[in-house]
């Protein structure tokens, strides 16, 4: 089977275009083509009066043709062999573990890369335990429209603890720019189609679930994991780790001590506990384990009509039903050094309160599967640097997170209503006193005012700059009935627990940092693909350790 590469193809064509666009690039009879699939699809829409689909083929030929074809092409890109994207368990237990000289591993946080790294876990026959401070994905949808409709917050079941992570109130993007010699993505994408996402996501060029999908998903995955011997407990926050330490302060993971007084025991702990458990990083410090502060970024929500970023982006096409709502990826370097970028761009979708802590703000992007609704949304955030920006101690990231969302919280009017400002006032530095054409969606609701004092001045001028830079690429970007919802804060964690080649803390053996909290990942898909390899990595030291000792 070969690889083909860079079919184009119009916008509405049928299967026979898309035939004779194989016939014609490989120069191949009609008859020589057995048939083909879908890798890959995404579109080019440089030119809006020529939108065409760009596709990654897998195409099966007859031998000879094959080989000619093969022959003909050595030295071009565009088409090769097939590459193997099958996955294989790296290691499987046997039936009867654990046995004496065996512990079970623990997982502590379940979203993308918890569940990731509890499946393949699973799977291998060594039963994990996952403990999540949160609740079950039904139980938090609960808790976590009680914030939007009601104003109430449970700072242990929100939007960014309980079943399934942060990404589950989110767009659903599967896409990363992580390295991915192995293919795991191909790994997670299949694990999601077999627990209910669409099987489109396998082919296209930036998939996306959708938060109901989501919800759904994730009970399905739970249930394999329960199904083959794993253990999921929900509500079980992790109070203390247990550190053995050596005289060169390094240390030795053996278990953990829940906030219930309840103590578990294993020298195999993976940490997937996402960038918002900011009090299991202060234990962990406290405990000597290695962490290290990291840049991350702040700034506000931008809410605009979908219909005038399809229009700015598709032309003539927008609305065209294969190509779906537009969304887009902005960058600009400002004068003062600052760089301003769209994050976690929601198209169609809607702008949520993400806070985890009482009396704080805190702004994400949702969207269903469909990408319907009115609005799309995105963050605007500005890059920040812990040298210049918080030097203090590692911890400080955390500092200037809280210090915002606080700031926000009184902003707002101190009742989870969320400042926000129309982005013509916002650029001409005069307070909004009431709504224009743009409906802001985010709930609780939002109360007019002025931003500036919203984000140290340093943000505020870079993200007044970079508007107008954006409006030249997407034509309205900048219209002064755009809305400007803030605070984004946890864009990433501001942290990064240190990690060696084998996946563990480099100061604390037997315990894998994993997943955004880390530092190591950056959104649904790499984290669950973090998830994988540090699964495999404590596979192989459980497996590997107890075949050492036996022998």
């Amino acid at each position: 089977m070969l690889r083909l590469n860079e079919v184009k193809a119009p916008l509405d064509h049928n299967e026979d275009v898309l035939i004779q666009a194989i016939v014609d690039k490989l120069s191949i009879n009609r008859d020589e083509l057995l048939g083909y699939t879908i890798f890959k699809r995404s579109y080019d829409a440089r030119k809006k009066s020529n939108i065409l689909l760009i596709y990654h083929l897998d195409v099966v030929l007859v031998a000879s043709a094959e080989a000619k074809v093969l022959e003909q092409f050595s030295q071009q890109s565009f088409v090769k062999i097939s590459p193997d994207m099958s996955y294989e368990l790296v290691c499987k237990a046997e039936d009867d573990f654990p046995n004496k000289d065996q512990q079970r591993p623990i997982i502590i946080g379940f979203g993308p890369c918890g569940i990731l790294a509890a499946l393949l876990l699973a799977q291998m026959g060594l039963r994990p335990i996952v403990l999540d401070r949160g609740q079950d994905v039904r139980q938090r949808t609960k808790d976590t429209w009680d914030l939007w409709k009601k104003g109430k917050i449970d700072t242990e079941s929100n939007v960014q603890f309980g079943e399934g992570g942060a990404g589950t109130f989110s767009d659903g993007k599967l896409y990363s720019q992580v390295k991915d010699k192995r293919f795991l993505s191909r790994k997670v994408m299949a694990e999601f189609v077999k627990a209910g996402a669409p099987e489109e996501i396998l082919m296209l060029s930036k998939p996306h679930i959708g938060t109901f999908r989501l919800v759904s998903m994730v009970e399905k995955m739970r249930t394999e994991i329960t199904s083959l011997g794993g253990e999921v407990r929900f509500g079980h926050k992790v109070e203390t780790i247990h550190r053995e330490h050596n005289p060169d302060d390094s240390g030795q993971i053996t278990g953990l001590t829940l906030s219930s007084g309840e103590s578990l025991y294993s020298r195999h702990i993976i940490l997937a506990i996402g960038h918002s458990a900011r009090d299991t990083f202060e234990m962990l410090l406290d405990y000597g384990v290695y962490i290290e502060s990291k840049p991350f970024s702040i700034g506000f929500r931008i809410e605009h009509p979908q219909s005038v970023i399809d229009d700015a982006l598709f032309g003539e096409q927008a609305g065209n039903a294969t190509l779906g709502a537009a969304d887009y990826h902005l960058v600009h370097h400002c004068k003062n050094g600052r760089s301003v970028y769209s994050f976690c761009m929601c198209p169609g979708g809607t702008v949520v309160a993400a806070a985890s802590e009482d009396g704080g703000i805190v702004t994400n992007g949702m969207s269903q599967c469909s990408r319907n609704e009115r609005n799309a949304n995105a963050a605007i955030v500005v890059g920040i640097d812990p040298e210049q920006d918080y030097p203090e101690h590692v911890l400080s990231g955390i500092d200037l997170q809280r210090d915002l969302e606080k700031a926000a919280y009184k902003l707002g009017g101190g009742d989870y209503k969320a400042p926000a400002q129309l982005v013509g006032d916002f650029l001409q530095d005069k307070p909004s006193t009431e709504l224009g054409k743009v409906t802001p969606s985010y709930q609780p609701g939002v109360s007019l005012g002025d931003l500036s004092k919203a984000l140290p001045l340093f943000a505020i001028n870079a993200i007044r700059e970079a508007i107008p830079a954006f409006d030249k690429k997407i034509k309205g970007f900048a219209m002064e009935d755009a809305i400007l919802t803030g605070v984004e804060t946890r864009s990433s964690a501001p942290i990064c627990i240190k990690r060696d080649k084998s996946f563990q803390s480099i100061n604390t053996q037997g315990l894998y940092p994993a997943g955004e909290g880390a530092g190591y990942a950056g959104g649904i898909l790499s984290a669950a693909i973090d998830g994988i390899k540090v699964a495999e990595a404590v596979a192989k030291s459980i497996l590997i350790t107890t075949i050492a000792k036996s022998g």
